[in-house]
């Protein structure tokens, strides 16, 4: 079916999104687990909005500015968590003004950018929490060991113009029983110094439906679970039905018999691999991969005849739902397989 729509576009079916979130709240719901999304899968207010309708506490952010674009375009959000080590004047100066619209946290894996909050928020009328982020085996950011998240929250608490709010770790997939045995020592050395740790908050889309072997966590934060993408389908923890985002894209060539192009490049379906093999799922045409991407081209081959003609419009399932978002200024929303709406991508691009 030919949508009344210019391609390249990116299209979120809102039927499918609304469905992801209730799932995986009712999850939630059954466990006694805090949900805090991460927005930096949408980007969109009004998605997280969708979100809090279900249950969610909160949302979470990666950096100040998305969070200022999530506030500004929704009063409804009034809780947020920004997961990512804040460093800078300017940076600073605009957290203490977010802190005073919101019930703000963020997080810290070192003392100078726990001693640079405290230097900003000394002289603020509102303290600053701040959760000590830990390394659960992603080896991203985050504290070495329990001892280490120990010694730190210590820091955060002494520090004039911050409260130690708990603990905070992105593990990698699977990794529940790892964050189970961190957190309970990092818990236990924590208070033995006299501290609560009123927060323990984990995350990650593709372990989301084992949050609950992970009982010492009290909130999780799953992006990518409201879209999907095909990362998620090769992980076999969701399927081509789950996946709300598609990009929609024009055969604008058919120069061989196995080989078409459209017009989405890498300037929407992005360039990430996620090591997989090739650029994006074509929907109903298993047979077809996209094997190469320029700015402005995509091309199509299989091993037999290509069966699409020029004019034809293909939706496309992307490697990384998130990154497509971020590469568009509206999307636009299906409800019941027709489109219904523009959304403006409101935190997208944000520099800060």
């Amino acid at each position: 079916m030919q949508l009344p729509i210019e391609t390249p576009a990116v299209l979120v079916d809102l039927d499918i999104a609304r469905r992801n979130i209730y799932a995986f709240q009712a999850y939630a719901d059954r466990h006694g687990i805090r949900v805090r999304p991460h927005i930096k899968t949408h980007k969109l207010p009004q998605m997280a909005e969708l979100q809090l309708e279900a249950g969610a506490i909160g949302i979470t952010c990666q950096k100040v500015s998305e969070a200022e674009a999530m506030v500004d375009g929704s009063p409804r959000i009034k809780d947020v968590l920004i997961t990512y080590n804040i460093l800078g004047e300017a940076k600073l100066a605009r957290l203490v003004r977010l802190n005073e619209r919101v019930a703000l946290s963020v997080v810290a894996d070192n003392p100078a950018v726990v001693d640079g909050m405290s230097a900003v928020f000394a002289d603020a009328t509102k303290p600053l929490t701040v959760l000590v982020e830990c390394n659960t085996g992603a080896d991203r950011c985050g504290v070495a060991s329990p001892e280490a998240a120990a010694e730190l929250a210590r820091r955060v608490a002494e520090a004039p113009g911050l409260r130690f709010g708990g603990l905070m770790t992105y593990p990698p997939a699977g990794g529940e029983a790892r964050v189970q045995a961190f957190m309970s020592e990092a818990k236990r050395l924590i208070e033995a110094e006299g501290l609560k740790v009123p927060t323990i908050t984990s995350g990650g889309t593709p372990s989301m439906m084992q949050a609950a072997e992970a009982p010492i966590a009290t909130e999780y934060r799953p992006g990518t679970y409201i879209y999907n993408d095909r990362s998620l389908v090769a992980r076999g923890v969701a399927t081509w039905q789950d996946c709300a985002l598609t990009v929609l894209a024009t055969v604008v060539s058919v120069p061989a018999e196995n080989r078409a192009i459209i017009d989405a490049g890498s300037k929407v379906l992005t360039s990430d691999l996620l090591g997989l093999a090739g650029y994006g799922h074509v929907l109903g045409h298993d047979d077809i991969r996209i094997d190469q991407l320029s700015e402005e081209h995509g091309r199509l081959v299989c091993d037999g005849p290509i069966r699409l003609k020029v004019g034809e419009q293909v939706r496309v399932v992307p490697n990384h739902a998130c990154v497509v978002t971020n590469m568009v200024d509206a999307v636009h929303i299906l409800e019941a397989g027709q489109p219904k709406a523009e959304w403006s991508v409101v935190a997208r691009g944000r520099v800060l």
